[in-house]
């Protein structure tokens, strides 16, 4: 199993992790990684979009004009989709997006691409990630002792919601946090961090994992 070095907030040396076998053996497989982000997208859309038809628009009560001896073509009513404020043709109504992925589909993707990340050196192992107060200066002298400083997209993983660290990182707009799996926060607030997916560890060029919250992984994600 390949040692991992556990870093200090200040980017010093602090242990070692042994990673587990399930994800360092995890292999990438595009299609179901594609499956698996397509569905992601897919359930994150609200489908609530809606327009009028014809048949709902005001007004058209009547024909705008005569039939015959006009010289235009006949129309029968100015709800018609080709007129200004008509109707829509085919108009979208709400719907579900929804596209299902089975569990054990859904955890090959997400192992591949951690294990794909480990593999390329992008994750550096934190003993904790913990703040004493919400000081967005605080956050970014962490990365920059890691040497993230300049990375365009920094995935952050914590074991669990926490206010005070969702603070320090929100104002910073190349950062995105979440949460290992089985977080045991709850409400609105938690709701900000929610678990990391395939997409969160697809999209990061550098990723940033507490110690607890990648034991939390392998406990969880890697049976």
């Amino acid at each position: 199993m390949p040692e991992l070095q556990i870093h200090g907030k200040d980017g010093k040396p602090v242990g070692t992790h042994n990673l587990g076998k399930a994800i360092s053996d995890a292999k990438v497989n595009a299609a179901t990684a594609h499956r698996a982000v397509v569905a992601e997208e897919a359930n994150s859309r609200q489908g609530t979009q809606s327009a009028r038809t014809r048949s709902e628009v005001r007004g058209g009560g009547r024909k705008p004009y005569k039939q015959k001896k006009t010289g235009n073509a006949r129309q029968g009513t100015v709800s018609a989709p080709h007129y200004t404020h008509g109707g829509m043709a085919l108009a979208v109504k709400p719907r579900s997006y929804e596209k299902k992925i089975n569990k054990k589909e859904r955890r090959a993707a997400l192992l591949g691409a951690l294990a794909a990340q480990f593999e390329a050196g992008n994750v550096s192992l934190v003993d904790a990630i913990v703040f004493a107060e919400p000081r967005t200066k605080d956050a970014t002298a962490m990365l920059a002792a890691l040497g993230l400083s300049n990375q365009r997209r920094v995935l952050v993983v914590l074991p669990e919601y926490d206010l005070v660290t969702h603070k320090c990182f929100r104002n910073l707009p190349n950062v995105t946090v979440r949460t290992a799996p089985s977080s045991s926060a709850g409400g609105a607030e938690a709701a900000k961090t929610a678990v990391f997916s395939t997409r969160d560890l697809l999209v990061a060029h550098k990723i940033v994992i507490a110690k607890d919250a990648l034991t939390r992984i392998e406990e969880v994600w890697a049976k």
